[in-house]
């Protein structure tokens, strides 16, 4: 019989729970250590599973890309956000989800971002219009951001403002994020009706969402009904949506209250821990952040950001860019399951073996990128991009699950950005030390985030400069 050589990996007499605990209790740790002491390819046990890790970007590339057909994410994990999500594009495979992918793909296109981008700056406006500027009162960030990000969301899936509950909203948020986190590192799967108190709390903050998505599509059914059109938000588009390579059949609700579910759970939290990181990168710098601002005041005065303004701040962008690469809002892709015996790199994967894709790794890695655990944008403009590997910064992932909301997330960020340093100068309030970052599904600060805003009235604009030739939504490597 031929033994398969395995790479180095740490060791567990306890079946690999130890390993998955350690895991659980800090996930960024765990791989910088693994990384340190193994190098770029890891192998573990957790009972009879065989678990690989990579973080060499050829190898992230090749997991992902190249070879994505050899692999389907782990059913255990799926099992636990299915839970959350449903049968959403997030959680489905195969036949499913090309179809499903094709039917969302006109709602995410850069054509419609002329709409979105509106609303995100009505709710910027509104959002920093009650944020005290007086530069003395701390506001908390993060809780801030959530807010905001909250709003965008909701007026761009339902076409209205924020509801009237929205602290009770957050707070469920958070807590199915804690729950499902934790059930990620179980070896098996909890059942939804199971009668214990972390799933109790799960359905009770399930139903809460759950009937805030379901109200708005039985409203917006009964005016379709009553002859009205579809609205240009996104419930608007699911309602008429049509597979056109398929049957041509409308989405019924059930799978349209599962999109809107992935698209409200996970569009909101990661936009609002990305802005929330960007706002303390820029108040930890203030030369840079007085860059920013300018180039902002140049192209924009004191109006407000529209889609055509966006590839004249390439400054912005490439915070934007850093952001994502220094703090990525979801450090980690899926686990995957070989779906058959398949090579990566080096090593030969039997069927049926785990893989574990830490993309923060190669993004925070000294071999990328000069000096990692600084922010530093200039990484991002001009030519600078091109040398990197194509496997080292993947923030949305790569292939085809990359993340179909990875431009309308930029765009967002990028508005809500430019408003902010056109409204305020930003510093850490007393106290706040360097923010430790804490990954909980999403990277969040692991004790909050206290920030000072001071009311700063923008310059005039300038000429037109000429656009950035990479544009927003431009792929890093590329311009």
């Amino acid at each position: 019989m031929t033994t398969i050589p395995r790479p180095p990996g740490p060791r567990d007499r306890a079946f690999g729970l130890r390993l998955l605990a350690d895991m659980e209790r800090d996930y960024l740790g765990f791989w910088r250590q693994a990384q340190r002491q193994y190098g770029d390819t890891v192998y573990m046990r957790h009972g009879w599973l065989q678990h690989y890790a990579f973080m060499h970007p050829d190898q992230v590339r090749e997991a992902l890309v190249d070879k994505a057909r050899s692999f389907i994410r782990y059913e255990q994990h799926i099992t636990v956000m299915r839970q959350l999500h449903g049968n959403s594009l997030l959680m489905s495979e195969g036949a499913t989800w090309q179809r499903q992918r094709r039917t969302l793909q006109p709602a995410f296109s850069p054509k419609r971002f002329e709409a979105y981008a509106g609303q995100v700056t009505a709710a910027a406006a509104e959002a920093f219009g009650s944020l005290p500027a007086d530069g003395a009162t701390a506001i908390d960030a993060e809780h801030a951001m959530n807010m905001l990000a909250m709003d965008i969301i909701l007026r761009t899936m339902f076409g209205s403002r924020i509801e009237a509950d929205t602290a009770r909203i957050e707070q469920a948020i958070r807590t199915l994020s804690a729950i499902g986190y934790a059930e990620m590192f179980l070896p098996f799967a909890i059942p939804a009706w199971a009668p214990l108190p972390r799933q109790g709390a799960k359905r009770r903050e399930l139903r809460l969402l759950d009937r805030l998505v379901r109200s708005h599509i039985r409203e917006r059914r009964a005016l379709i009904d009553t002859g009205a059109g579809a609205s240009e938000d996104l419930l608007g588009m699911l309602l008429t949506a049509r597979d056109e390579e398929g049957d041509g059949a409308p989405l019924p609700d059930h799978e349209i209250r599962d999109q809107l579910m992935t698209i409200f759970l996970a569009g909101h939290e990661t936009t609002a821990t990305a802005l929330a990181w960007a706002a303390w990168a820029l108040a930890a710098d203030p030369d840079m952040a007085a860059r920013v601002a300018a180039e902002a005041d140049g192209v924009l005065g004191a109006r407000a950001p529209a889609m055509a303004d966006l590839p004249r701040l390439p400054l912005l962008a490439a915070v934007v860019k850093e952001t994502l690469r220094r703090y990525p809002p979801v450090p980690g892709v899926l686990m995957r399951r070989a779906a058959e015996e398949v090579r990566i790199g080096e090593w030969l994967l039997p069927k049926g073996s785990l893989v574990t894709i830490p993309f923060f790794i190669p993004q925070g890695d000294a071999r990328w990128f000069a000096q990692p655990e600084g922010f530093d944008p200039g990484r991002f403009l001009g030519d600078a991009a091109r040398e990197l590997p194509r496997g080292a910064y993947i923030p949305f992932g790569a292939g085809p699950r990359v993340c179909i909301g990875n431009g309308f997330a930029t765009m967002e960020m990028t508005l809500a950005l430019a408003m902010l340093v056109q409204r305020f100068t930003l510093a850490p309030a007393p106290g706040q030390g360097i923010p430790e970052a804490k990954m909980q599904v999403t990277l969040r600060p692991a004790r909050g985030l206290r920030l000072l805003l001071k009311a700063r009235v923008p310059g005039p604009a300038q000429a037109a400069p000429a656009p950035s030739p990479a544009g927003l939504h431009a792929c890093p490597f590329h311009g």
